[in-house]
């Protein structure tokens, strides 16, 4: 029995595997840091902890000089996607383990917009194989937004219920569908309880600045936790009502420094704030992952410890796994980083599950491909090639300038704006401005189209956007489109968006950047149009040639591929675009792109 042989290493009877020696104990559970702390592990867990194991070392014990630094236990990440770093599960830890994680809460979302409930099955078997915990939550809004696009599957209550008993899973994911919530939808209801029955976390999604009856209803409904937070004032309320808030900071989504004054300033208990990374680029989780987010943190004026609590116990306690991590304590799993400096937070030594898995910040993981089936790898369906013809607004009133409808980027947030443009009509086709007289009495647009690619339809729709600033005939465009996932084009010249979308056909998915014609960055994602199966250095590489793509293209948007895939995400305010139209996302109704005629 495990329990006898902690017993037993505690005592001094039985050796132990490892004994770490010299440290000094970052306790997240009392808030203290104790120095001279020896600590036992065997089978991977905790045995005892103090100021000396010389009593557990015998002749095949492991001793390890921590010489005087931290010893603190193994960051989590409260909420994220797998599938954003553009890797799978095993590429995505390989990755994100030598910076100091060793835990990761999963919602694969993406995955089962095009799969359904037997693409989530693989993330989950491929998670329970990883040297550091991955949990699972059960995608809740798969489609997210019915009616308003379309999906390549879909996920019913039952197949809610199905999930909660497999082995991995740990609550349901983010409830984006925040108007069936609210109007007792039965689908969304069904799932609810399913996950209180299994008693699981439901976890959270309400993007709108409304806290009134709106929000209450939401929270009413059972959520337990939000990281779509932007404001101080959208946390203070949050906290007030119960919610885990998670402070996030991604690739392109930077929210921790807008809300820490809750704590900061505010005085708020920092208990019941997590931090999270959401989404991040496959470029950025080469150079960290939740030990950046601490820095953030602890930059934007919280203490180190307590930064350290929201990416440990906090989030061990909120999943209610803290009997097993999330703090230096006996039982637990002996997910242990050693630390020089926690102002400026690096793991020189990261210890997961027992086993020394990275040193100064590099793997010492040795994974091989995880074996996708053959099917996993089709995804991508149009019907035909397409044209430049196929990228443009036309108009039959006869009208010189139209007033249009445009969605315009708020950088590094997810939110976008509502903007209105007057743009000219030539031949009863809606022209954007030229790109050799832009000015800034001249608003900058590009085109968007979403090409529904699941079942092949062969529908499109396109639209106009504002904000991501190119300056040369381009276009970019990618599979990776959340959450339905359909392929999304921008650009300022048709042909180079027909050329675009056709390469992803041909290719699988991916994402890819044209200019003048001719492809200037591309990364190719043949797992669902989403993941590559190649090793993260790899995909980062070709990665970076779609922003500098963009940059070429001459945007500069801190991440601008992010801000891309969301922007068929309807149902985060205020205007989105699927393959079924133009989305007012605070009425959720289709609008024209030409406001009036």
């Amino acid at each position: 029995m495990l329990s006898q042989t902690l017993v037993n290493v505690a005592m001094g009877r039985t050796p132990a595997d490892m004994v770490i020696k010299n440290g000094q104990w970052v306790c997240v559970q009392t808030g203290e840091i104790l120095p001279n702390t020896d600590l036992a592990i065997v089978e991977g867990r905790i045995a005892y902890v103090g100021e000396n194991a010389d009593h557990a070392i015998g002749p095949q014990t492991e001793v390890l000089d921590a010489a005087g630094r931290y010893l603190v236990p193994g960051l989590l990440d409260a909420h994220m996607h797998v599938e954003s770093g553009m890797v799978t599960v095993t590429e995505f830890v390989r990755a994100v383990a030598p910076f100091g994680t060793t835990g990761m809460f999963v919602d694969p979302h993406e995955i089962a917009n095009i799969f359904g409930l037997r693409g989530v099955k693989l993330m989950v078997d491929e998670a329970l194989n990883q040297p550091i915990h991955v949990f699972v939550q059960v995608p809740s809004c798969v489609p997210s937004a019915p009616g308003l696009e379309t999906p390549g599957a879909s996920i019913s209550p039952a197949d809610v219920a199905e999930a909660m008993t497999w082995p991995g899973i740990i609550g349901l994911g983010e409830m984006m569908n925040y108007p069936g919530v609210i109007s007792a939808d039965e689908k969304m209801h069904a799932e609810l309880r399913a996950t209180h029955q299994a008693g699981k976390v439901i976890g959270g999604h309400y993007p709108p600045p409304d806290f009134g009856l709106s929000f209450h209803g939401y929270l009413a409904g059972g959520i337990e936790d939000d990281h779509e937070g932007t404001t101080v004032e959208g946390a203070i309320i949050r906290a007030r009502q119960g919610m885990k808030v998670m402070l996030r900071h991604g690739s392109a989504w930077h929210d921790v420094a807008n809300q820490v004054a809750a704590i900061t300033e505010h005085g708020l208990d920092p208990r019941h704030f997590l931090l999270c990374t959401d989404d991040s680029h496959a470029e950025t989780i080469r150079t960290g992952h939740m030990d950046r987010v601490l820095r953030i943190a602890i930059q934007a004026g919280i203490k180190p410890l307590t930064a350290i609590q929201m990416a440990t116990i906090n989030t061990a306690d909120h999943f209610g796994v803290s009997r097993e991590m999330g703090q230096i304590a006996p039982g637990r799993w002996a997910d242990i980083l050693f630390v020089e400096n926690l102002d400026d937070f690096h793991a020189q030594t990261v210890i997961a599950k027992g086993t020394v898995i990275a040193r100064d910040e590099r793997s010492l993981l040795k994974s091989k491909p995880y074996p996708y089936p053959a099917w996993v790898t089709k995804s991508v369906h149009l019907p035909r090639k397409l044209s430049e013809a196929d990228f443009k607004l036309r108009v039959t009133s006869g009208e010189r300038q139209v007033l249009c409808n445009v969605i315009g980027i708020i950088e590094n947030q997810a939110p976008t704006r509502h903007l209105h443009f007057e743009l000219p009509v030539v031949e009863g086709e809606i022209q954007i401005p030229d790109l050799s007289r832009l000015h800034p009495d001249v608003p900058e647009v590009a085109k968007i189209a979403v090409i529904e690619r699941h079942r092949g339809t062969g529908e499109i729709q396109v639209a106009l956007v504002s904000g991501f600033g190119f300056t040369e005939k381009c276009a970019v465009a990618t599979t990776v489109a959340h959450d339905c996932h359909n392929l999304i084009v921008v650009g300022t010249d048709q042909a180079s968006m027909a050329v675009a979308v056709n390469r992803l056909a041909e290719t699988g998915g991916g994402q890819v950047v044209v200019k003048n014609g001719k492809i200037i960055g591309e990364v190719q994602l043949p797992i669902a149009g989403l993941m590559s199966n190649q090793p993260v250095e790899i995909v980062a590489q070709k990665a970076a040639t779609v922003l500098e793509g963009f940059k070429t293209c001459g945007c500069r948007l801190n991440n601008p591929n992010m801000q891309l895939a969301l922007l068929a995400l309807v149902v985060i305010p205020e205007l989105r675009i699927s393959d079924k139209g133009l989305v007012d996302v605070t009425r959720f109704e289709f609008i024209p792109v030409v406001e009036t005629i």
